[in-house]
């Protein structure tokens, strides 16, 4: 018999996600405490994670319900979120690895990866995501899985993140997600990133758009926003529904 806590979630999940009021008072709180750089204010077991506390909250549902022997993350930065990743891995058991893809990764960056205690399911490259050596190692790696679950948070332009869409959703088996981080920057001021090459009309959310459009194979799992409410990744967590 189904437990009447799920079905009430669900419900109110649906109900919240219905709130166009709550939805702008929650544009209004992320816009004002980005400006402050909200998601560098954490770490994982010791290591800077630069993500905001709920979107992993949510990966940790995903992790835990598709149970992926590979998670392929473009985007390593300080290293934080290749570990938690490889620390629910551990928690799950069997021999989960996580492929971390940057195209520079700094000395102490590396340093604090491979001396954590999470190193050993923790495999690291450096170069361009859409370099072809590159997707070509992750797709060997990919070809050994069972279940492949991808994050793209690298460059967020939308021609870098268009072309990691296309080159790493093959590899997203059916069941698990291709999730694109910060797709919010479509949904804050004109102005707010003056020193990097994406904005508004140039991000992650738009190159999520224009993938999906006439695409059957994914679609955005709208519950995960809905519960969440804040998040980096509006229109981002994306499911393979098809082959």
């Amino acid at each position: 018999m189904k437990d009447d806590f799920d079905d009430l979630k669900a419900e109110n999940i649906r109900l919240l996600g219905e709130r166009a009021d709550v939805a702008k008072l929650t544009n209004q709180w992320m816009t004002e405490v980005t400006r402050n750089r909200y998601s560098y204010h954490f770490t994982w077991l010791g290591v800077p994670i630069i993500q905001f506390p709920q979107d992993m909250i949510a990966m940790q549902e995903i992790i835990w319900a598709v149970r992926p022997d590979l998670i392929i993350e473009t985007g390593v930065a300080r290293g934080g979120s290749v570990i938690y990743y490889a620390s629910l891995l551990e928690l799950i058991g069997g021999e989960g690895l996580v492929l971390g893809i940057d195209v520079d990764i700094r000395p102490p960056n590396r340093a604090a990866i491979e001396g954590h205690s999470m190193a050993k399911r923790i495999r690291l490259v450096e170069g361009s995501s859409v370099a072809g050596e590159v997707v070509a190692e992750a797709r060997a790696l990919a070809d050994q899985a069972e279940r492949v679950l991808v994050v793209l948070d690298s460059n967020h332009t939308h021609e870098h993140v268009l072309r990691e869409l296309q080159l790493y959703s093959p590899l997203v088996t059916r069941g698990s997600y291709l999730v694109a981080f910060d797709t919010i920057i479509e949904d804050l001021p004109e102005d707010f990133y003056p020193d990097r090459p994406w904005g508004k009309g140039n991000n992650a959310k738009t190159a999520v758009l224009e993938f999906l459009d006439g695409n059957a194979e994914f679609e955005v799992d709208r519950t995960i926003e809905h519960k969440l409410q804040i998040t980096v990744a509006p229109n981002g967590y994306l499911r393979r529904v098809r082959n």
